[in-house]
């Protein structure tokens, strides 16, 4: 998984602060149980990311002095949405398989 600078600055945020780190773990399981398509709660969870990311560039040094720097246009944060869904989201049990090719056996 390939992650922008945004996205890696962010990923690295949150996971040095502890606080952080357990408000998107339970708000990023809150979204997965709450929604059954995965990439409905990934497109969520991006927009939430960036909306973070801005409001943390008026607070943390490291994000004033990127947005200074690399300017402030919106960034994806698509695959970060992605990679926090893999890492604290356990996957989803797939339903067993069905009777292979409708025959039957006699």
């Amino acid at each position: 998984m390939s992650l922008n600078r945004s996205e890696q600055r962010l990923f690295d945020y949150v996971q040095r602060h502890a606080d952080e780190r357990h408000h998107w773990t339970a708000k990023v399981q809150k979204l997965a149980a709450t929604e059954s398509d995965p990439h409905a709660v990934a497109r969520h969870l991006e927009g939430e990311l960036w909306r973070y990311y801005e409001e943390r560039t008026t607070h943390v040094p490291a994000f004033r002095d990127a947005a200074r720097h690399e300017g402030q246009q919106r960034t994806s944060m698509k695959n970060l949405a992605e990679h926090l869904l893999r890492l604290w989201v356990a996957p989803k049990p797939k339903k067993p398989a069905g009777p292979s090719g409708g025959l039957n056996a006699h």
